[in-house]
């Protein structure tokens, strides 16, 4: 090990940590599935009510969350968190901010903590925005002449001060993870702990949050543990950053070869073309959803040069719309956006069953993976959009690189970007 690593200060070390939840002991849903499941175990049977699968981490009725995590975290470290859903990620944050215990395993903290696990995690709705302050300030061992202190730093940051003295339950999801945020980042505690954090908010207001986790960090001397699907975010915060899956730490190191790995067991392109994901989380009337998307020129999504990705996509429309158009917005594999394609508003969908071609055209694409989110939406007679259905990451693609190019080379992404120009011209 690095002597410079040996003398540095620890601020949170985790040892042999297991998390266990047993399923199917309560919480069926109705009276009648829970007496069921009461009634299996008094006669030793399989309870009738627990779905069954194939992860390795359900064991009979116990479901591992984390299952032997070793980590140790240094004051004045900004640390990345990554993994797929269900990896175990928020459940660590939780074991962290002491909301749960672990079943196995010892946690020890050096230093207070201010987390933030969801919007508006800690605050009470009945009271205002400037009485929140003051609660989780106490909740953290702060005297009421330490928040008076910080009292103008927070409101300032926060955006919200018009409203500062209106109940929180008025407030939008917007106005609630700006002042969450600014009493996090503000309180006197050597740790923040903060879980997709920023998938709320305007740009804007996303920046300033990210410049405050880096001055926290790097200025401050404050420990930062950051959760997030947005690997710009994780590059942008992070100085070293771990890859949990299935409830293990399987990597832990450089940010950049974590992503790396990260991407490389993230789903698989070929599966990725289902859409039975969650369309949630985006403003649509739902009068039409997306079922499939099927590649008509491939069975795998591979590309090269001069290649077309045509897809097929099958929709159900609860009624007749016309002026229906499709939008691709393409992502590389760590979710930055690289453009945007759209069809014109000429198809003409019938009630129920409907399909419709299109062909996405990936001239000027650099090698790599990609991944489109596919939105249905209309136009109507005053010309304003109207969202039918949105599906987040609906299908994956790879653009190889042209085999018949004698000058190639391995494209890197973090140099080059994901745009690839023509040839330049000599003259």
């Amino acid at each position: 090990m690095d002597n410079r690593t040996e003398q540095r200060e620890v601020a949170i070390r985790l040892s042999g940590v297991k998390k266990m939840y047993k399923l199917g002991q309560i919480g069926g849903g109705t009276l009648q599935g829970d007496l069921q499941s009461w009634w299996a175990r008094v006669r030793g049977r399989e309870d009738p009510n627990t779905k069954i699968g194939t992860d390795q981490r359900l064991v009979g009725q116990t479901f591992m969350a984390l299952n032997g995590i070793d980590l140790t975290v240094y004051k004045g470290e900004a640390l990345g968190i990554i993994g797929g859903n269900g990896a175990g990620k928020s459940t660590m944050l939780k074991l962290l901010s002491r909301v749960t215990a672990p079943t196995e395993g010892e946690i020890d903290i050096y230093g207070r903590i201010a987390s933030m696990l969801e919007v508006g995690t800690g605050f009470n709705g009945e009271m205002t925005g400037r009485e929140n302050i003051y609660m989780n300030g106490t909740i953290l061992g702060m005297t009421k002449a330490e928040i008076d202190a910080k009292m103008e730093d927070i409101i300032d940051f926060s955006e919200v001060r018009e409203f500062i003295d209106t109940p929180v339950k008025r407030y939008s999801s917007g106005m609630y993870v700006k002042l969450a945020f600014s009493v996090a980042a503000h309180l006197d505690s050597e740790i923040m702990i903060m879980d997709e954090v920023l998938a709320v908010g305007d740009m804007a207001f996303q920046k300033k949050c990210l410049d405050k986790m880096r001055d926290a960090a790097k200025k401050e001397g404050r420990t930062v543990l950051y959760v997030s699907h947005n690997m710009n975010t994780i590059r942008q915060l992070c100085d070293r950053c771990i890859v949990l899956d299935k409830g293990k730490v399987v990597f832990q190191g450089d940010v950049e070869d974590a992503i790396n790995m990260y991407m490389s067991t993230s789903k698989s392109l070929a599966v990725m073309n289902d859409c039975s994901g969650d369309h949630k989380g985006f403003n649509t009337d739902h009068q039409m959803h997306i079922d499939k998307v099927t590649f008509l020129n491939t069975d795998f999504p591979i590309y090269y040069p001069g290649d077309v990705v045509q897809v097929r996509v099958d929709f159900t429309a609860m009624k007749d719309i016309p002026n229906l158009a499709m939008r691709m917005t393409v992502f590389s594999g760590d979710k930055t956006v690289i453009g945007l394609a759209t069809s014109d508003p000429a198809i003409c969908a019938e009630k129920g069953k409907n399909s419709t071609d299109l062909a996405l055209q990936l001239d000027w694409l650099a090698p790599g993976k990609y991944i489109v989110r596919l939105t249905a939406y209309s136009v109507n007679d005053f010309g304003m959009n109207l969202m039918h259905d949105v599906v987040d990451e609906c299908f994956a693609f790879e653009k190889m690189q042209d085999l018949n190019d004698n000058n190639r080379m391995n494209w890197n992404h973090s140099w080059w970007g994901y745009m690839m120009f023509p040839k330049l011209e000599i003259k």
